[in-house]
């Protein structure tokens, strides 16, 4: 049952997530809330994280990542699948229409209106994300008390050299490593 729950969830993730791997990111909150014993908020910004590090589409990494926390290999296979499935039905099945109608103002109207909302799904999913990396308890504590000071500093420090990133051209791995490395730094405090 829970092989066939998986397909019909990342089938409708992949049906769906408009606009990239991060839009599956609003599907698999929800995939989560569903089901909470397949992965949990934290495992959720694992998932992000990991899917972000590895290569290969982010979207098909996050999948392969929650089926693999849902159901072992098998349900990492199940869930990369019928995430994939409904892009390569669709996009078979359009591609010559697409071509033909690629200057009609109806399409791109349609490309216009998807965009912003593609983006308001993903801020969505990253503000869960940053949750969840960046808070250690219930807000209702106290906004002070809630948060992982340590993790904040990181963030800030490691989104402030991404910004400089596109000035100076250090590949990404860099920045993982060195998260990583200041993250076992910091446990170490």
């Amino acid at each position: 049952m829970t092989y066939l729950l998986l397909f019909l969830e990342f089938l409708q993730t992949g049906l769906f997530s408009v606009g990239g791997g991060y839009a599956t990111l609003p599907f698999l909150q929800k995939i989560m809330e569903r089901y909470p014993d397949w992965f949990g908020s934290l495992q959720l910004a694992d998932i992000a994280a990991i899917a972000e590090t590895t290569p290969g589409p982010v979207g098909v990494n996050a999948a392969t990542f929650a089926g693999y926390s849902a159901a072992g290999v098998p349900g990492a296979l199940i869930s990369t699948f019928a995430l994939v499935l409904p892009s390569f039905i669709i996009v078979s099945l359009i591609a010559r229409a697409l071509e033909k109608y690629r200057g009609n103002k109806l399409v791109g109207d349609l490309f216009s209106g998807l965009r912003p909302a593609v983006t308001g799904l993903i801020a969505a999913a990253a503000w869960s994300v940053i949750h969840a990396a960046l808070m250690t308890g219930a807000i209702a504590d106290g906004i002070w008390q809630a948060i992982d000071w340590k993790n904040v500093v990181l963030f800030f420090v490691f989104f402030g050299l991404m910004m400089l990133k596109k000035l100076k051209n250090v590949h990404p791995v860099f920045f993982f490593l060195a998260g990583g490395a200041a993250g076992a730094l910091m446990g170490l405090l």
